[in-house]
C-alpha cells in the first residue's frame, strides 16, 4: 500500500514538472507572465496603457512571447511629469520625435518609493537610435540608472545586446536610495558627439562607446531615429524635463 501510494506522489510530481517544462517551452522564461506570482514575474498594471496623447510604447519580446503587451504597462500624464507603471518591460516614445547627427537626449526619473513593485532594483532612463519601432524588427539602444548605485547600457538589434556587465556596473555618479521604499532621483542622458556615444548620469560620463561599435549587424541601424524612454518590468517611475538638445 505504502509502495503504491509513494508511486502515485511520485507521478504526480512527474507530471507538474513536465507542466512546467512545456510552460517554459512554450512562453519562454516566467519573467513575463500574467499576474506571475514569481520573484521576478512581471504584473499586469491595472488600467494600462499608453494615456499620453502623441505617446505609443511597446513591449520587449520577450514579454510578448509571454502573452504581455502594452496594456500591461502604463503611461500616464500629472501635470508636466509623465508616470511610467510597469508591468512588462517597455520602451515609450513621442509620435515622429526623431534625433539625428550630433545630439543629447536627457530627462530626470524620480522613483517616489524605491523598489515598491519589485523585490530586487530595476532600471530605467533613456533610449536612442530607434528604428523600426513597435516592430519585430525595432532597433534603438538604452542607458537606464538603479537606485542603488549600479547602471546598465543595453539595446536590442533586434536582439537584446549588452555593452557592459551581466548586471550593469556601479559607479559613484549614480544616486543610492536610502532604503527601500525611499525615494531617489536620477538624471541620465545619452548623447552623440561625432563618432562617440556617451551615457551621463547626473552629471558624470559613466560610459563612452565608439559609434562604429553600436551602429554594425546585430546592433543599432543608426544612431539616428527615435528617442524616448526605457523601463524595466515593475517600476513606478516618475519622470520629469524629457528633451533633446542639438550640440
Amino acid at each position: 500500500m505504502k509502495k503504491k501510494i509513494a508511486l502515485i506522489v511520485l507521478g504526480s510530481l512527474l507530471a507538474v514538472v513536465a507542466l512546467v517544462a512545456a510552460l517554459f517551452y512554450l512562453k519562454g522564461p516566467f519573467v513575463g507572465f500574467p499576474g506571475s506570482g514569481t520573484a521576478d514575474g512581471s504584473r499586469a498594471v491595472t488600467d494600462g496603457g499608453v494615456k499620453v496623447a502623441g505617446w505609443t510604447g511597446h513591449v520587449d519580446a520577450a514579454e510578448q512571447k509571454a502573452g504581455m503587451s502594452i496594456r500591461d504597462a502604463k503611461l500616464a500624464q500629472e501635470g508636466d511629469a509623465l508616470h511610467a507603471t510597469t508591468g512588462p518591460a517597455a520602451t515609450f516614445w513621442m509620435n515622429e520625435a526623431k534625433a539625428s547627427g550630433d545630439y543629447t537626449v536627457r530627462a530626470t526619473f524620480n522613483e517616489p518609493k524605491y523598489m515598491n513593485l519589485n523585490t530586487h532594483p530595476h532600471p530605467y532612463g533613456v533610449f536612442i537610435g530607434g528604428n523600426d519601432m513597435g516592430t519585430a524588427d525595432q532597433t534603438d539602444l538604452y542607458c537606464g540608472a538603479y537606485g542603488n548605485g549600479r547602471f546598465i547600457v543595453r539595446g536590442f538589434g533586434p536582439a537584446p545586446f549588452k555593452m557592459n556587465g551581466f548586471l550593469g556596473e556601479t559607479n559613484d555618479a549614480v544616486h543610492k536610495a536610502a532604503g527601500k521604499l525611499q525615494p531617489v532621483t536620477q538624471d541620465v542622458a545619452l548623447s552623440v558627439k561625432g563618432s562617440n556615444v556617451e551615457c551621463a548620469i547626473n552629471g558624470t560620463v559613466v560610459a563612452r562607446y565608439d559609434k562604429a561599435m553600436l551602429v554594425t549587424a546585430g546592433k543599432l541601424k543608426s544612431t539616428d531615429g527615435a528617442y524616448g524612454l526605457r523601463f524595466a518590468h515593475n517600476t513606478d517611475v516618475v519622470v520629469t524635463g524629457l528633451r533633446v538638445i542639438k550640440d
